[in-house]
């Protein structure tokens, strides 16, 4: 038997499961680094077929790390499966996690005997918080990527096609805080005593406002108030903003964050108010880097399950970010979409996105995406020629790059 039909006969007999799977996630959404029940099931699953997990890697409570290896292949190729399962407040599953770890443990469970028959390694990396906390980061920064060699993961999108495929990309973001503190006095009996926080907020927030007139057409900048004060009747003595700054490029979003502080200290001098800033509460994400190389045996697998691929689109202008761009940056990785079905108008951070991935037609796509993500670590291990390219592509683009350098 071929290693593609290995890998079709173990998808679709782990099909129920990872159904049931992306149904038990939806059924119970957690907030990123609050992922207990779901790390849990999906261990349990794993032990289920034999494999052995770790729960609380990389230092994280709910990261999860399982390998697979032929006995001597600790120097093989190494590729990285990625699995995210935290939810939005609020929207549930809204953004697809539970599909996108449906599709990692179907992708991982059918490659890890094949991949390790071929001399290679292959794990399973749990991430926690990719939409709150920047778990793949602080995975990063504890060593967890320091022997993988490529990785790559499939976040589900609306629509029934792919949106997007190669030369994909994202936004990188940065967190600004800002709390101003100001002084407290009755509102109607003496303002003149108080120092209003709420004033630096608003007029920080609308000076920010004023600056998306004078950014570049991919930035993005926004924010929302977290704090406006106790009463009415009483000035303000605290008060605080939490803004986002968007870019596609790592120079840029550096200095476009240099240009929001200099909003906020402003804000401050002008209201008579103090500012306590916070730059980078959460690990900034980096615009994600598609390897094409690599990219490129997804679309071949992915086709081959019968469906069709777009050709590439004209990069957009802003968009989402992800914290996959961090690990992206530091090896050759992919990271397409998957439709889901559904209306084109039900896109992901809406409710009603939550409800489409536990429908028969996002079963089917995570199946197909499970095939084709374990054919692409197959072929990895495999294919000495698509390892070469993607390092030289890889090469060609900057080489491994962190944060911090």
């Amino acid at each position: 038997m071929s290693a593609d039909a290995e890998i079709a006969d173990a998808v679709e007999r782990l099909r129920p499961e990872l159904e049931r799977l992306a149904r038990e996630l939806y059924d119970e959404p957690e907030i990123g680094f609050e992922e207990h029940a779901s790390v849990a099931r999906i261990a349990s699953l794993l032990a289920a077929h034999g494999v052995d997990v770790e729960v609380g890697a990389f230092g994280l409570d709910t990261a999860l790390r399982a390998s697979t290896a032929a006995a001597g292949a600790a120097s093989g190729p190494h590729f990285a499966i990625i699995a995210e399962y935290d939810a939005l407040p609020g929207i549930g599953h809204a953004c697809g996690h539970n599909v996108i770890a449906a599709v990692a443990v179907g992708a991982y469970l059918a490659a890890a005997p094949v991949v390790a028959g071929l001399g290679g390694r292959l794990s399973l990396i749990g991430t926690p918080a990719e939409e709150n906390g920047g778990g793949k980061e602080l995975i990063i920064r504890a060593g967890g990527f320091d022997d993988v060699d490529a990785a790559g993961m499939v976040h589900p999108s609306s629509g029934s096609g792919t949106s997007s495929v190669l030369g994909q990309r994202t936004t990188g973001v940065r967190r600004v805080a800002v709390t101003y503190h100001g002084r407290a006095a009755h509102a109607a009996g003496a303002p003149w005593l108080g120092r209003n926080a709420l004033d630096g907020v608003v007029t920080a927030y609308q000076s920010i406002a004023q600056l998306r007139q004078h950014i570049l057409p991919t930035d993005r900048l926004h924010g929302i108030i977290t704090d406006g004060g106790a009463a009415p009747n009483i000035v303000p003595e605290r008060a605080s903003a939490l803004f986002y700054v968007r870019s596609a490029d790592v120079a840029a979003l550096r200095e476009l964050t240099d240009r929001v502080v200099a909003v906020l200290e402003g804000a401050a001098l002008a209201t008579g108010t103090r500012a306590e800033i916070d730059v980078d509460p959460v690990p900034p994400y980096l615009p994600l880097q598609t390897n094409t190389a690599l990219t490129s045996r997804w679309v071949d697998a992915f086709a081959a399950r019968g469906h069709e691929v777009p050709p590439p689109a004209e990069p957009p202008q802003g968009g989402p970010s992800t914290d996959m761009g961090n690990v992206s940056r530091l090896v050759p990785s992919i990271h397409p979409s998957l439709g889901l079905g559904g209306p084109d108008d039900v896109f992901p951070h809406n409710a009603a996105f939550a409800d489409l991935t536990v429908l028969p037609a996002a079963t089917d796509a995570l199946v197909d995406a499970a095939a084709a993500l374990a054919a692409t670590a197959v072929a990895y291990a495999a294919d000495p020629e698509l390892r070469a390219a993607a390092a030289a592509e890889f090469a060609a683009s900057g080489g491994p790059s962190r944060w911090a350098d």
